[in-house]
């Protein structure tokens, strides 16, 4: 009976040690390969940047590729949550992915800090994306710069052509009430596959509407198709994209087509044009920094931001949920959501978050400023 008790004891300590030193377990799933890769490498390899240890805790980052697909995504969730017992997750890159997890983040009572744009992602709130946080600006804050940025321009009729997918879906409604609050007409409303290669019939009805203007609804590379197919068509009207194409693929793959295109977008973009008391500009400095030292001068990219802001929010987030619970158990995951939704000023390259049980971003009108491209260069143009 007594080397029962010393047997029991010991395990008791045993197990007290362990779980005193339970790793923090973050799982990512991103779109590293497919027609959103532009999107996913720089957010993997802003992944390897962020801290391996928070609040006195080890964190494991476990790196999934979903490329680009949606039910890849929710396997992808499945299997972090059930193989690796995963106390977060991180992803993926897409609105049409996001979206596709939440069931499965909802069921396992998991946070999720979503790259994907679209509010849809987490409005309106309910039982399941209640579970559910994001880091990029959401569609409404970006059309609205776009739509102020027409009026001020003289544009009186646009036309929209997005992704055939939740994010274009998204922008094109959110595109449409910020016409109708500054009123300009909308005269023309098309779609295309993110793995399309020609878009000329949806051009044709656009030249045919005789715009003023044009808005692109894609991320990515895929969104240079319909900028460069209304080029090869003589199209001389403005052009704007969304958030989605700020990275150095979009310009490489333009070329001189997307010359002079105009887009809202996160500060981190254009960081060091910034003025000096912009209360972004030195987050997103630090981001840079940190990035360009891993992966060369000029290859930094607001996707990869997003990433970065994620682990400033876990920063923040997980030392308060560690009071709660040990990491691995589901007090913790439950603190950790409640904490991710208490976060307050937490300055990321992006903006400054502060979310609340309504407001799972939490960003203001100080994550987005008006940029436009410049003999292939990003170049400011002032917030909006």
């Amino acid at each position: 009976m007594q080397l029962k008790k010393m047997v029991l004891a010991f395990a008791a300590v045993v197990g007290m040690t362990t779980a005193a030193w339970a790793d923090v377990n973050v799982g990512v799933t991103l779109s590293a390969t497919g027609p959103a890769a532009s999107l996913g490498i720089p957010e993997k390899n802003t992944i390897g940047l962020l801290p391996q240890s928070i609040g006195g805790q080890k964190v494991n980052y476990i790196v999934l590729d979903d490329a680009s697909d949606t039910t890849a995504a929710v396997t992808n969730t499945r299997k972090l949550i059930a193989e690796r017992n995963v106390d977060v997750i991180i992803g993926s890159s897409t609105t049409p992915a996001s979206l596709a997890m939440i069931d499965a983040i909802s069921e396992a009572k998991t946070p999720m800090i979503t790259l994907g744009a679209s509010a849809a992602i987490i409005e309106p709130q309910d039982a399941k994306k209640r579970w559910v946080f994001k880091t990029p600006q959401n569609d409404i804050m970006m059309a609205l710069a776009i739509a102020e940025h027409m009026a001020a321009t003289g544009v009186k009729t646009a036309a929209y052509i997005g992704f055939s997918d939740a994010y274009g879906e998204g922008w094109g409604k959110e595109f449409a009430k910020a016409l109708e609050l500054k009123k300009i007409k909308l005269v023309a409303n098309e779609r295309f596959a993110r793995t399309d290669t020609a878009v000329t019939g949806q051009v044709l009805k656009i030249m045919a509407a005789k715009p003023d203007a044009v808005l692109v609804g894609g991320s990515g590379t895929p969104a240079a198709l319909p900028q460069k197919t209304l080029k090869e068509r003589g199209y001389a009207g403005k052009y704007y994209q969304t958030h989605g194409v700020a990275n150095a693929d979009f310009l490489r793959v333009g070329g001189k087509d997307v010359e002079g295109t105009l887009l809202p977008a996160g500060p981190v973009l254009v960081a060091d044009q910034l003025p000096a008391d912009n209360p972004v500009r030195k987050a997103a400095q630090e981001y840079i920094k940190a990035y360009e030292g891993a992966h060369g001068k000029g290859s930094v990219s607001t996707f990869g931001a997003h990433a970065w802001d994620a682990g400033q929010i876990l920063k923040v987030a997980i030392p308060t949920a560690l009071k709660a619970g040990q990491p691995g158990t589901p007090q913790f995951r439950a603190a950790l959501r409640d904490a991710l939704e208490g976060t307050k000023d937490v300055v990321g390259a992006h903006g400054i978050f502060n979310m609340s049980a309504n407001d799972h971003l939490g960003l203001d009108q100080r994550a987005r400023v008006m940029v436009t491209i410049q003999n292939g260069q990003w170049k400011y143009l002032g917030a909006k």
